[in-house]
């Protein structure tokens, strides 16, 4: 149980850390959401979180792309919630170009939002971790950190540094008995993106939604479903249990065997 523990995810107002909130808040953890979007929808996810699992649950619409931002972002939380035990590095932008074609502006970004947003909150929040003599930092990489795919070269570059960030921060702290840091490989999940880009698939080609989804899944999960948010978040509850804290400096794929596919 993570009673009394206080979680910081970016990325968390949909898909993947909406569903690893919903894990840790399950086990008794406070939790400060980040990520962008409409400001009343966000409220009800918020409130309707807090409601579900009567702990508290922050909100904080910092943009990662900036570190004064990023800063406030962890003074809030430890103002609101209390000092960050679990950091889920999650948040990500997409883009879908050659490298060719690739806006420099657009590759910037990705650098800022995907990796250099989550060494930032991992230098902020890890003394405080050591002082306390607990953390758990959970970076979300990817199949696509371990494999790569066209016209996805942001993507590929970034979540294979995030796996190098996890292993780079392991060795500093692995003195500590009870701080672990991994990285997480998700296939294809089902979240709010990969669905728009299933019903785009299926408009463009009038085919059935279910067919589109198979079409999508082609070459990912040779089982043809998607992963479920609240299966990554299952495993990311895991990884900040007692239970799991000789497990750090390791990616983990939850990708329903796409790695190990020929």
């Amino acid at each position: 149980m993570l009673d009394g523990r206080t979680a910081l995810i970016t990325g968390s107002t949909g898909g993947i850390g909406h569903g690893t909130t919903d894990a840790l808040a399950a086990q008794g953890c406070q939790v400060m959401l980040n990520g962008l979007g409409d400001p009343d929808e966000i409220e009800k996810v918020r409130a309707a979180l807090e409601d579900k699992h009567g702990v508290k649950i922050g909100y904080h619409g910092a943009d990662l792309r900036k570190l004064d931002e990023i800063e406030d972002l962890v003074a809030t939380t430890q103002r609101d919630l209390g000092p960050v035990d679990i950091l889920v590095n999650n948040a990500v932008v997409r883009n879908f170009a050659s490298i060719e074609d690739f806006d420099p502006a657009a590759w910037q970004e990705a650098l800022d939002v995907n990796l250099t947003s989550g060494f930032n909150l991992i230098r902020l929040t890890l003394g405080g971790m050591r002082e306390r003599g607990y953390g758990r930092i959970v970076n979300l990489a990817s199949t696509l950190g371990i494999m790569a795919m066209p016209d996805r070269i942001d993507y590929v570059v970034t979540k294979t540094a995030l796996m190098g960030l996890a292993r780079g921060v392991a060795i500093e702290t692995q003195g500590e008995p009870n701080i672990t840091v991994n990285a997480i490989c998700p296939g294809a999940v089902r979240t709010p993106a990969a669905e728009g880009r299933v019903a785009d698939l299926a408009e463009s080609k009038s085919i059935s939604l279910e067919s589109a989804t198979k079409e999508f899944l082609a070459g990912r999960q040779p089982t043809d479903r998607f992963i479920e948010p609240a299966q990554v978040g299952a495993l990311i509850a895991f990884l900040c249990s007692d239970a799991a804290n000789v497990i750090t400096g390791t990616s983990i794929p939850i990708d329903d065997a796409w790695t190990i596919s020929p």
